[in-house]
């Protein structure tokens, strides 16, 4: 039934200008990373709910990322959040990601849970704090030498609750002088994705509030730092494409926390609410990569995808496994897109006409497309009722409850 479905799609496709074969070349080389602390237990604000199987420590979390990679054969890295992850040896914690077939992706410091940070970390009054802080950015950067990681991805929850608590404009320099340490500590082939939020934990002003914040902090830096989009990290209504599109063109986007919010920072399964939107960001992306700008093109192929999700109400590993399917999904569509299409009705100033042919790409029922693209990857074409029939979430239970959580 594969095989009709797809030569009827294929047929389908060809009438409409698109080159299956390239897109099955791109859908191939999509790699989403998965985050370790997405398999351990997480909660909300009032609980954190324990569930049985979660893993235990590190070594753990990597065993079941490479399940997930596994089944879907696009998610060949795992991004460590330090100290949530901290190992008395990260070669060893290396070797072991190595063994399961994965790599350790982005290195994350953790600069918001320790009592010191309760007023700010590096953007702190006290110079001691701002030390202690920038001493763990420069370990998590050891780190990532170790692991063999090319990413520090920063997320900072520095901010304050009212007017005059502290100085908005000494907190940025201080910001500056110790992301600068950093920068200088890194690798001349390591990057820094800095990623923002508009509130919370703060609640009157974050020092990294939105993605014009987090680009000028990165220009000034250097062409290794760049801007890391969390999709749930906007007011609502903001046009999340929109800011993909510019940093593209300026050659600052550095990647993506893939995730899904209805109200505010949610954290749930990518594209559970909003696939359409995520559609759109791939549209952007896709249009990018055909770009006659070289350094646009050349962002636009270098972007790093990592889902940044807590699952507090769903099994660990199947919820990473449907998240990804979503992205797959939704970039899958987005090259299904005729461009010169939506050029040539650009051009006529005709509205919903290039509407209608972005809009064709996200209508369009991808499924005999990605079961083939899967096959022809040596991987499932349903990757979560393989998973399932694998019978490895059963022996995971014997690890009981109470595991690691961040």
């Amino acid at each position: 039934m594969t095989d009709q479905s797809y030569a009827i799609f294929e047929r389908q496709q060809r009438d409409r200008g698109i080159d299956l074969e390239t897109v099955k070349d791109k859908l191939k080389t999509l790699k989403v990373e998965t985050p370790s602390w997405g398999y351990g237990d997480s909660g909300t604000r009032f609980k954190v709910f324990q569930q049985d199987g979660v893993p235990r420590d590190p070594f753990e979390k990597i065993e079941d990322a490479a399940q997930v990679n596994k089944y879907t054969g696009m998610s060949p890295s795992v991004a460590i959040h330090i100290p949530w992850d901290k190992v008395d040896n990260y070669g060893e914690l290396k070797q072991h990601a190595l063994d399961h077939g994965v790599d350790i992706g982005a290195v994350n410091p953790n600069t918001f849970q320790d009592d010191d940070y309760k007023l700010g970390s590096i953007t702190n009054s006290d110079s001691a704090i701002r030390r202690k802080a920038t001493d763990h950015l420069l370990e998590c950067v050891d780190i990532a030498k170790t692991v063999g990681s090319k990413a520090l991805s920063l997320w900072f929850a520095d901010g304050t609750n009212y007017p005059g608590q502290a100085d908005i404009r000494r907190r940025k320099h201080w910001m500056h002088e110790c992301l600068s340490e950093m920068y200088q500590a890194m690798d001349d082939d390591m990057r820094m994705l800095i990623e923002y939020k508009f509130f919370e934990p703060a609640f009157y002003h974050t020092d990294l509030a939105d993605w014009g914040m987090a680009y000028n902090m990165a220009q000034k830096l250097g062409e290794r730092a760049e801007v890391l989009v969390d999709t749930g990290h906007h007011p609502q209504a903001t046009n999340v494409e929109h800011i993909v599109a510019y940093l593209m063109d300026e050659h600052r986007l550095g990647g993506f926390h893939f995730n899904s919010r209805k109200y505010a920072d949610d954290d749930l399964i990518a594209a559970a609410h909003h696939p359409y939107e995520l559609f759109l960001i791939f549209y952007q992306i896709v249009s990018a990569q055909t770009d006659t700008n070289p350094a646009v093109r050349n962002n636009a192929e270098n972007i790093s995808y990592m889902l940044d999700q807590c699952h507090n109400l769903e099994p660990k590993i199947p919820a990473m496994i449907r998240s990804l399917i979503n992205v797959q999904t939704q970039y899958a569509k987005a090259l299904l897109i005729n461009l010169d299409e939506v050029s040539e009705a650009q051009e006529k100033h005709d509205v919903l006409a290039a509407e209608h042919a972005v809009r064709k790409g996200f209508e369009c029922d991808v499924t005999p497309l990605l079961e083939v693209v899967r096959e022809e990857m040596g991987v499932p074409a349903d990757p979560m009722a393989a998973y399932l029939k694998s019978g490895y979430g059963d022996k995971i239970l014997a690890r009981g409850k109470g595991g690691a959580s961040w």
